[in-house]
């Protein structure tokens, strides 16, 4: 099973940042999903980085490399998944917020990502206990949907995490913790573990 973890944003994309200015979305993306994918390697996964660069590649370039990757690696729905990491905001005005909160997205419908959000949101429970996971259990599971385009267009299970709030002091308080992010790389690599061991 090859794992593909997208690290979400680029240096140059425009407004992914605390109000403040001090936290960048795509730098703490890029750290955790190094670490997710560290992990996972250590355990003899076969773990990588969709995007190494440091620039935002564009969204339809980073569903080419996935569906390529996809291709390669055998069938679709078994052989590769994709999990895209983010830290959400809950406005756009460049003023702090209070939301707080866990989530994880997936394409509308009833698919094979499904039961990879639903092992995340186990993970999750486990990882932080105490934190609010935002869930919609009106189709009988917690994920999120909406048609993203990472989510829509590529080939494999695939689901983006949002994990916390970049425009929350409380939620950016344990996001920048050596402990917050302990729990966030293991909340993934624990739920994308369970994922491929229930298969």
């Amino acid at each position: 099973m090859k794992i593909l973890i997208d690290n979400g944003h680029g240096r140059d994309t425009a407004g992914k940042c605390s109000p403040d200015g001090h936290f960048r979305e795509y730098q703490y993306n890029r750290e955790i999903a190094h670490a997710i994918v560290a992990h996972l390697q250590y355990r003899g996964y076969d773990a990588e980085l969709l995007v190494p660069e440091f620039e935002d590649i564009p969204l339809k370039e980073r569903v080419r490399r996935a569906n390529q990757k996809t291709c390669q690696f055998g069938h679709p729905t078994t052989d590769t998944i994709l999990i895209s990491i983010h830290v959400n905001a809950a406005g756009s005005d460049g003023k702090w917020h209070t939301a707080t909160g866990w989530s994880a997205y997936t394409f509308p419908g009833h698919t094979e990502s499904d039961r990879l959000a639903d092992c995340l949101y186990w993970a999750a429970e486990k990882y932080l206990p105490g934190h609010m996971l935002r869930t919609d259990f009106s189709d009988a599971d917690p994920d999120l949907e909406e048609p993203f385009y990472i989510l829509k267009h590529t080939y494999c299970p695939a689901v983006l995490t949002e994990n916390g709030f970049m425009d929350s002091r409380e939620s950016l308080r344990f996001l920048e913790s050596p402990e917050g992010k302990k729990a966030i790389v293991a909340l993934h690599v624990a739920g994308i573990v369970e994922y491929l061991e229930s298969s």
